[in-house]
């Protein structure tokens, strides 16, 4: 069932907590996937989330939670910014952006690195990282950091906190509509 995939991988986004979410799942059957998206959005929506399939690939589906005014707002980082010109996005627009991110996605083998922007990662890590890889980072958790550790093991440590309580909350409960957190 999608929705235990949801808890699993996406509690920070359901909480409010961070930007964006990805996960796979089985995808034999992409209209039914579609038909189960478009449900959840339309309880996802009016509480300032979307959950859009991004990649299709040999039976397997890469979803992407994500919650659009807080991207908006990650994307018009001048840092985040630069990186995206670079790389022929429409800046101005975060939901053309999205449809960029997709694009690439699926034009490329290779995952675009500029994701970790669409994901809630800090502008900077992100720059470091598609500059020398994995060479210099400080520490490793959700991403990995060449700037602010403290703050990453913080977020990290929320991240962890939040994915364990929504994981039990839904298994005591069954119940994925009081999880998902209202944000503007």
């Amino acid at each position: 069932m999608i929705e235990d995939l949801i808890v699993k991988h996406c509690s920070p986004t359901m909480a409010g907590l961070k930007t964006g979410n990805l996960f796979s799942c089985q995808a034999e059957d992409p209209n039914l996937l579609m038909a189960g998206i478009r449900r959840l959005n339309r309880q996802f929506v009016p509480r300032g989330l979307r959950l859009i399939p991004v990649k299709y690939k040999k039976g397997r589906a890469l979803i992407y939670m994500y919650r659009p005014a807080r991207l908006k707002e990650d994307l018009s980082d001048s840092t985040a910014q630069k990186i995206l010109s670079a790389r022929d996005y429409p800046v101005s627009q975060a939901d053309r952006c999205v449809i960029h991110l997709i694009r690439c996605l699926n034009q490329e083998d290779a995952f675009p690195h500029e994701i970790g922007l669409f994901l809630g990662y800090p502008p900077e890590d992100v720059d470091a990282f598609m500059k020398n890889g994995a060479a210099g980072a400080k520490y490793m958790g959700t991403w990995k950091v060449y700037g602010n550790v403290e703050a990453a093991r913080c977020k990290f440590a929320r991240f962890r906190r939040c994915t364990q309580a929504y994981c039990e909350a839904y298994q005591k409960y069954h119940s994925f509509d009081r999880l998902v957190v209202s944000c503007s």
